[in-house]
């Protein structure tokens, strides 16, 4: 079992609002492009962390009809890494060989994409796969289960790239033709610059 995390307890400080449910096409938001896509890429469930608060994110996930569920990250001030590590607290049972990680902020990336680098995962017996661009990194990133232990008691200042350095030579780079797998929408500009208008 994969179960799929979301990453979206940011404060959105460039943005000015929350980057989860900016609208990314018609009746469509950030979050509901990403759910659909880990979906169809073969997530098992998917897990969205908020800040607290975040009612209309609860909202938008419980709207979802079970397809997601939503966790509260209690101090997601402490950086990305402590919502990656409160997703861990729900997915981490019986049966999970891994979780796959995706910032809400990088909405484009593709279905296939997503079924490629868990089928890599599967087959490759790795400790860490993630999806390249042009030899580029870029998301999603399935974590074994044999690191989270590392993810766990890694240093939040410097968050997970602590775990990705220490078994550089073990990771599986799968590499894909979807700009979406680097795509990081973090401002207004680059909203503009993406979907060719302003917000």
């Amino acid at each position: 079992m994969i179960p799929a995390l979301i990453l979206a307890a940011g404060r959105s400080s460039r943005m000015g609002r929350t980057k989860a449910l900016l609208p990314a096409g018609r009746d469509e938001t950030f979050i509901t492009l990403l759910v659909r896509a880990l979906r169809h890429g073969g997530a098992d469930h998917i897990i969205v962390i908020g800040r607290p608060g975040a009612d209309d994110l609860r909202t938008a996930v419980e709207t979802l009809g079970g397809k997601a569920q939503f966790v509260v990250n209690p101090d997601p001030d402490r950086g990305q890494l402590s919502s990656l590590i409160e997703g861990l607290e729900v997915a981490d049972v019986a049966g999970t060989r891994g979780v796959l990680v995706m910032p809400v902020d990088m909405p484009l990336v593709r279905a296939d994409t997503v079924a490629r680098v868990i089928a890599a995962f599967d087959s490759s017996g790795a400790p860490i796969v993630r999806a390249t661009v042009g030899g580029r990194h870029g998301h999603p990133v399935v974590f074994a289960r044999s690191v989270f232990g590392e993810l766990r008691c890694a240093d939040p200042a410097v968050g997970a790239k602590v775990v990705l350095r220490a078994h550089t030579h073990a990771i599986v780079n799968v590499e894909v033709e979807d700009e979406g797998a680097l795509e990081d929408v973090d401002a207004p500009e680059d909203y503009v610059r993406v979907f060719g208008r302003p917000l």
